[in-house]
């Protein structure tokens, strides 16, 4: 496994989440956002990661008039670019490749690298789709520029953002102060919090517009008779690498990280994460 801080961000990692992320969703909040939102919407993603959102609409019964992503790694929308193309067409869709993306039927999809926060006001988004993206910047600056980015009326969907709870299991002595630490680190990063969940509860029951919905949405990631599914393994690999980051100087950090790795190895660690889907309307 790569030391490499940034590995959350390449594709791989963002890969192997993909059936942990499925599963967490919360199917209520997901049914709301179906109910509600208008047909053929304009669709516009920040943190769009190597474009899983562009066939999981669809398979949502979501079918965007256009769609246009921002990731700030050129490496993983370059793999977008690449990969979204390939995944429509095994679904029976028409596609045609474009420079930045391609076009499925007559809807554009498009890739680019840049700062979301700055990229997105005046998008003019019936849609406004932020995974797994709210905890790892500035919330206030955020929800600003999501709502620039929005038509009037328009929709923010915020589903696996991250609510400061991090458990492994089998139980270790050291867990809590782990744990702690782990958190401290997230939230001693300029602009992060490790709670930006129930922050954002807070949040925009205090801004204009209508607050629709939210739920809970947990990563659940457990051994089945002595593995993990698809690529999960590498998955919690990732983790403890996110945690293993935090635990320079922790006493006990190392021989609960030799610990866990051994568990993983062996098939017997289990990973739970909080988090909250929320979903929220524009003023009209």
């Amino acid at each position: 496994m790569s030391d490499d801080p940034h590995v959350h961000a390449r594709p791989r990692y963002l890969t192997a989440k993909r059936s942990v992320d499925e599963r967490a969703r919360n199917r209520r909040v997901r049914a709301r956002l179906v109910d509600v939102l208008p047909d053929r919407p304009h669709v516009v993603e920040a943190g769009s990661g190597v474009g899983f959102t562009v066939p999981t609409l669809r398979e949502w019964g979501i079918e965007p008039r256009g769609y246009w992503g921002v990731d700030t790694d050129p490496e993983v929308v370059a793999f977008a670019r690449h990969l979204v193309p390939r995944l429509c067409r095994r679904r029976g869709r028409a596609v045609t490749d474009t420079a930045t993306g391609c076009r499925l039927g007559d809807a554009p999809v498009a890739f680019e690298a840049g700062d979301a926060l700055s990229a997105l006001p005046g998008a003019g988004a019936d849609l406004l789709y932020a995974q797994s993206f709210l905890d790892l910047v500035p919330l206030d600056a955020a929800l600003d520029a999501v709502d620039a980015a929005l038509a009037p009326g328009g929709l923010a969907y915020a589903p696996l953002t991250f609510d400061g709870v991090t458990l492994f299991r089998p139980a270790h002595p050291a867990d809590d102060r782990i744990a702690d630490a782990y958190h401290d680190a997230i939230d001693a990063t300029p602009g992060r919090t490790s709670r930006a969940g129930r922050d954002l509860l807070d949040r925009l029951r205090r801004r204009p517009g209508e607050f629709v919905a939210v739920g809970a949405s947990d990563w659940v990631v457990r051994p089945v008779d002595g593995g993990y599914p698809a690529d999960e393994r590498y998955f919690l690999e990732s983790i403890l690498g996110f945690v293993a980051d935090a635990l320079d100087g922790v006493a006990g950090g190392d021989e609960w990280l030799a610990t866990r790795r051994r568990q993983l190895s062996a098939g017997e660690l289990t990973f739970v994460a909080h988090g909250y889907d929320l979903l929220w309307r524009s003023p009209a």
